[in-house]
């Protein structure tokens, strides 16, 4: 089959060429099928971006589907549009999203994370909605190694750099450390923002002759096969994939927002799409598809910031700050007067066509011609179902008895010491980086569970999180993904807000070992069952396969960025004791001392084993809604989750965490048969360390028993000093010092 659109200046296409951009030779006979003739070059590296695992999801979607993606405030389905679109009442809409720079952070930290906050804000605000909040979920190998300090570092600052710029706060997020992740850190951002309804865009293309335009920054070379680089491993050789990581400009992406809302306001955008992975490949397509029709592009109008660049560079181009705009036949002029205002390109490149054909013309030659459809997911993309195996090291975790471990003389400097692991000290290093405050809607800093987002005028907030324990996924990644989701709704209950909706980022290693694919398969099982019982759904997210480096996959990461509504800004709730003389109550669970995955085994132990801790879901809503009725109704002080470092590391939190303020507290835990570690340190779920009047105790019991939770009576805040029985008597003083300086301590290594 011969292809008379060849340039003398391309590579003969070939099944060893295709093997090259990382498509199967299964594939490549797809593509012989679908085209009837050999690709081009171009049409080759096309496929190649479209159908890979980034954008094509082939190896995830008919799993994905398992999870619940529709429910009564959800706006748009999953998956669909650029973001999740879910309806907070008062005739407005919350649009957020959450996704993953691993890869591009992991040889570039930088501009990887840079470009990863500046690629999720960019999906906000296509949908119309103005940003309004980031939070970022990171993973890295330990803080002892100089590579993990330089990945840290760079990637905070990347973010901060960024977002600070950018002008959107970064309220939340969580950092982790772990040796699985020393080659393939993990960078997942989340963005947030509002908008009214009917004032929303879509990502779609109508109208035969409607006029297509690429706004925003010229394009260049950065981020070619960006989305192909994603859907493969870390390497050795990964540093040369450097040019793979794109560069932002997040002035030029701000003067983009505010053109971009403008645009969608004037009503004479039709659609609209962010060139993020794929760049003009993705959005053409994707939009194409979505409304059924056709695209003719002229590539020779695409504003380029390079002299002779080819079509295969134009169409697989990653550079950052750009949109698709369908816009309205005979409104062209005006569209692009908007984006001149603010001193953006906005050129004409095509046009919506017939058909579902999609025709890139460069050079005067036609240099593409492919079914939009057979690009894209649901339509010609591959959908496979890869082979899974429970893995065999499930056998040696799940045999690991702790009782056999020896029990610590000094639980006072076992509670510090696990309180100083960069887990579950205190982030300051790194939020410190971050301008939380501006747009000044952020009504709690680092005090709660959750950060809550005022909604200026509205008299309510957002609770937003970000959340998952990759070592309990690990153990048990069912249950795992069943924590992910109950935890983070958990915390976001904790500040008085109702849990609403999910959106995920999905970790893992390399799809085509069958004890990845159990992993991943049975984390999204856990995922479902959790947000069916909570009714959570999910918006939509990301999937991020082939987080290995050359020795060891990550563990499985299932991130959660939960969405969540407080109705009556007056009852938020924070952690840290307030009062001293409140009464300190445990509310939910019965204390069993659980350890497996637990970060008392891995600080003191270097031993990550044992069963996940389980999670009852049914009980767990009990104990969430329990907990919501009585922060509605003022009798809760204070509320905290019990997470990692279990019980006493959250009573020490709860202490400490106002470090202008802090409080001791006295303890009383009687009639316990369990081993002291166990019991201070063990990580049971379901359960919220919370303070309340003494007066108001009989009332908080009363509406514990009417949901079946128990309540159970721990001491009282007094004093400067943590007392817990004869086990632990330390000074608040020393807390804040393991607490605080636990990340600070590390990084002054170097």
């Amino acid at each position: 089959m011969s292809n008379h659109w060849t340039t003398l200046a391309d590579p003969e296409v070939n099944i060893a060429l295709a093997r090259q951009h990382g498509l199967s030779e299964e594939e490549y006979g797809m593509i012989l099928n679908v085209l009837g003739r050999v690709p081009t070059y171009t049409e080759l590296g096309i496929f190649s971006v479209m159908w890979s695992e980034h954008c094509s999801y082939k190896n995830s979607i008919a799993i994905l589907k398992t999870l619940p993606r529709t429910g009564p405030r959800l706006l748009v389905e999953a998956g669909q549009e650029n973001a999740g679109l879910v309806d907070i009442g008062d005739g407005m809409a919350v649009a957020f999203k959450i996704e993953s720079h691993n890869h591009p952070s992991a040889v570039e930290p930088y501009q990887g994370a840079a470009t990863g906050v500046g690629g999720i804000m960019r999906d906000i605000f296509t949908m119309g909605a103005r940003p309004i909040a980031a939070l970022d979920s990171l993973r890295f190998g330990l803080l002892d190694n100089e590579k993990t300090r330089h990945l840290f570092r760079g990637i905070v600052r990347g973010i901060g750099d960024y977002g600070n710029s950018f002008g959107v706060p970064t309220v939340a997020g969580e950092v982790y450390f772990d040796a699985c992740y020393q080659d393939n850190p993990l960078v997942n951002a989340m963005a947030v923002g509002i908008v009214r309804h009917g004032e929303w865009a879509t990502a779609v293309a109508r109208g035969s002759g409607n006029p297509v335009l690429i706004v925003g920054s010229a394009t260049g070379r950065d981020g070619i096969h960006g989305a192909t680089f994603a859907s493969e491993e870390i390497s050795e050789e990964s540093d040369a994939r450097r040019p793979s990581v794109q560069v932002g400009d997040p002035f030029t992406e701000k003067l983009l927002l505010e053109a971009t809302l403008e645009a969608i306001r004037s009503g004479y955008v039709v659609g609209i799409q962010d060139m993020g992975a794929a760049g003009l490949t993705c959005s053409t397509s994707e939009m194409s598809a979505r409304g059924n029709c056709g695209m003719r592009i002229n590539l020779d109008c695409v504003p380029a910031r390079e002299t002779g660049m080819t079509s295969y560079e134009l169409m697989l181009s990653e550079s950052q700050e750009r949109m698709l705009v369908v816009v309205q036949k005979g409104h062209e002029e005006a569209v692009r007067a908007i984006f001149a205002k603010w001193d953006l390109h906005a050129a004409r490149i095509g046009e919506v066509t017939e058909g579902d054909r999609i025709v890139v013309d460069h050079g005067g030659r036609t240099v593409a011609d492919i079914p939009a459809g057979s690009l894209v997911l649901g339509g010609g993309a591959p959908v496979y179902h890869r082979e899974v195996r429970e893995p065999e090291y499930l056998k040696q975790t799940r045999a690991f008895d702790p009782y056999s471990l020896k029990e610590p003389h000094d639980l006072n400097d076992t509670l510090l010491r696990v309180l100083s692991t960069p887990n579950i000290a205190s982030k300051r290093w790194v939020y410190r980086q971050y301008d939380h405050m501006v747009r000044t809607n952020n009504m709690v800093q680092m005090e709660g569970d959750a950060a809550v987002v005022l909604l200026k005028g509205k008299g309510k907030a957002l609770a937003l999180k970000t959340d998952c324990n990759s070592r309990y996924v690990y153990l048990n990644p069912y249950m795992g993904g069943v924590s992910a989701v109950a935890e983070a709704a958990r915390n976001i209950v904790c500040t008085g807000g109702t849990p609403v909706a999910i959106t995920n980022c999905l970790n893992f290693g390399n799809p085509y070992d069958p004890e990845v694919y159990w992993q991943f398969r049975e984390a999204v099982r856990g995922v479902g069952d959790a947000c069916r019982s909570l009714n959570t759904p999910v918006t939509g997210g990301n999937v991020s396969f082939y987080n290995e480096g050359p020795t060891t996959a990550v563990f499985p990461t299932p991130v959660i960025g939960m969405l969540g509504l407080l109705n009556d800004v007056s009852r938020i709730c924070t952690a840290p004791f307030k009062r001293d003389g409140d009464v300190i109550v445990l509310l939910g669970a019965r204390t069993t001392g659980h350890v497996g995955g637990s970060e008392y085994l891995s600080e003191v132990f270097g031993i990550v084993s044992g069963e996940a801790p389980p999670v009852n879901l049914e009980f767990e809503g009990r104990l969430q809604k329990a907990c919501l009725e009585a922060i509605s109704k003022g009798l809760l002080a204070s509320a905290h989750d019990c997470s990692e470092g279990g019980l006493g590391v959250a009573l020490a939190e709860a202490c400490i965490c106002n470090q202008e303020e802090p409080k001791g507290a006295r303890i009383r835990m009687t009639g316990s048969q369990l081993r002291s570690d166990f019991l201070l340190l063990g990580e049971d779920q379901s359960r919220i360390i919370a303070t309340t009047r003494q007066r108001d105790l009989h009332a908080l019991s009363a509406i514990m028993s009417s949901f079946g939770v128990p309540i159970e009576l721990l001491g009282n805040v007094e004093g400067d000093r943590l007392i817990i029985e004869d086990l632990i008597d330390v000074s608040c003083s020393s807390l804040i010092e393991a607490y605080f300086g636990g990340i600070e301590r590390r990084m002054s290594k170097s």
